[in-house]
């Protein structure tokens, strides 16, 4: 009985420590499951928060682009009034004699004066002035080609001159400027192709 009883007493301490053993796997098992689900719901958070930054961000871009074209819209019209004013100081400018002295001489720097300041004030609100060099690549969405002809100097496809300056208010044109384009073929390599004179360009008005 005695024997019996010390097997009995053996599987029963045995089968404890069986039970305690799987009670605690279970245990950790749990732990491992609670921070699992801790870890998913952070990362569903951040997600949200990275989403909501993101948005922000979007609404921010859009009203500072409606807010451009609002302010585009209200002065565009009577930036385009000003841009005969400026024309008229230009071609003034043009015909303004250069050696002048006196009482001409003290118009001459008024009228340069007045157009610094002009071009400074159409600056300052967003108005900037589209004038390309000579050998400066055309651009269809700032100029406007009034006339082609051949070039020796200026490569194909490029400024010639420019016959009236342009001007982009926030980066849209208001008005493009008119200038003449070099014809296919011209440049440096052409090697004086176009020195014959009965080489002549085609006009042409390609809206900007």
């Amino acid at each position: 009985m005695n024997d019996i009883n010390d097997e009995t007493r053996d599987q029963l301490e045995q089968d404890i420590k069986e039970s305690e053993a799987d009670a605690a796997a279970e245990g950790a098992d749990g732990d491992m499951a609670v921070v699992d689900a801790l870890i998913a719901e952070r990362d569903q958070w951040k997600d949200r928060a990275l989403r909501a930054v993101a948005e922000a961000e979007n609404v921010k871009r859009r009203a500072e682009t409606q807010q451009n074209d609002a302010r585009a819209y209200a002065i565009q019209r009577f930036a385009k009034d000003l841009l005969s004013v400026a024309d008229t100081l230009e071609r003034g400018l043009a015909t303004a004699p250069k050696d002048a002295d006196g009482p001409a001489a003290a118009m001459v720097t008024g009228l340069e004066l007045t157009q610094k300041s002009l071009l400074s004030a159409f600056e300052a609100n967003g108005l900037t002035r589209v004038d390309p060099a000579p050998g400066d690549a055309f651009d269809p969405h700032l100029h406007q080609a009034m006339m082609e002809q051949p070039s020796d100097t200026v490569p194909g496809g490029a400024v010639i001159q420019t016959l009236q300056p342009g001007y982009a208010l926030f980066g849209r044109t208001v008005r493009a400027a008119m200038v003449v384009v070099a014809a296919k073929g011209s440049g440096p390599a052409a090697g004086g192709a176009y020195a014959d004179p009965n080489t002549t360009g085609g006009n042409f008005d390609a809206k900007a």
